[in-house]
C-alpha cells in the first residue's frame, strides 16, 4: 500500500524532514494521491506530521504569461517559477523551525494564490507533486537533488484526456476550445513529461 512506503519515508529523528515527490502528466491523480497519502501518514502517525504543497502554485499569473506571449502554452515548463519553486524545497529541507508559507493555485480563477498553504514546524514529511518534477530541462534539475524520493503517477492517455476535457470546460472553455487546447498543449506537454518517467524511482497508480 502506498500509504505504507509514504509512513516509511517519515523521519525516525526529531528535527529532520522528508520530501516525497510525485511527478506525472496532467490528470494523472497526483493531486488525488498526495492528499491520500498525507491524510493516511496523519492517520497513522498523528495530525500534522505530513503536509501537502503542490507545485501548481508556482504558475506564472495570467498578467505575466499575456506580457510573455505564453497565455496559450499555460501549463508548460517555461509558465511556471522553477527558480521560486527550487527555493521553496530549500526551505522545506532547511527550515524547520517555523512556518513556512507556500502558494496555492485556484482552479476556479486559474490563477496563484500566495501563502495559501502553510507546513507548520511540526511536519516531518513533505508531499509535492506536479507535472515536470523529474524533468531535466534548466532549473528542474535541482527540484530532483531536493527530494528524498520520487514517483511517477501513470494512468491511461485516454482517461487523462477525458478527465482533462471537464476540467477545462467546467473552468469556462467550450468543448471545442477544450479539445484544442489539450491538442496543441496538453499532449506536447505529456509527451515531454512521460520521457522523464524513468528518472523516477518507481510508477505509481492513484488507485493503489
Amino acid at each position: 500500500m502506498l500509504v505504507d512506503d509514504a509512513v516509511a519515508l517519515v523521519p525516525s529523528i526529531p528535527g529532520r524532514r522528508a520530501l516525497l515527490g510525485l511527478a506525472g502528466p496532467p490528470a494523472a491523480g497526483k493531486s488525488t494521491l498526495a492528499r491520500r497519502l498525507v491524510s493516511g501518514v496523519n492517520h497513522r502517525l498523528g495530525a500534522g506530521t505530513a503536509a501537502y504543497v503542490p507545485m501548481d502554485g508556482f504558475h506564472l499569473a495570467n498578467a505575466q504569461l499575456d506580457r510573455l506571449g505564453l497565455r496559450g502554452r499555460k501549463g508548460a515548463p517555461e509558465t511556471f517559477d522553477v527558480d521560486g519553486y527550487v527555493a521553496l524545497l530549500r526551505r522545506l529541507r532547511g527550515d524547520r523551525g517555523r512556518a513556512v508559507y507556500a502558494p496555492d493555485f485556484d482552479r476556479r480563477l486559474d490563477e496563484p494564490v500566495a501563502a495559501g498553504l502553510v507546513v507548520l514546524p511540526e511536519a516531518r514529511l513533505v508531499v509535492t507533486e506536479g507535472n515536470y518534477l523529474a524533468d531535466d530541462g534548466p532549473g528542474w534539475t535541482s527540484v530532483r537533488d531536493l527530494l528524498d524520493d520520487l514517483w511517477y503517477v501513470e494512468v491511461p492517455r485516454e482517461l487523462r484526456e477525458r478527465r482533462l476535457l471537464r476540467r477545462h470546460v467546467r473552468g469556462g472553455r467550450s468543448e471545442r476550445d477544450a479539445r484544442a487546447f489539450i491538442a496543441t498543449s496538453e499532449r506536447p506537454n505529456a509527451r515531454r513529461i512521460e520521457r522523464s518517467r524513468a528518472l523516477c524511482s518507481r510508477v505509481v497508480s492513484p488507485g493503489e
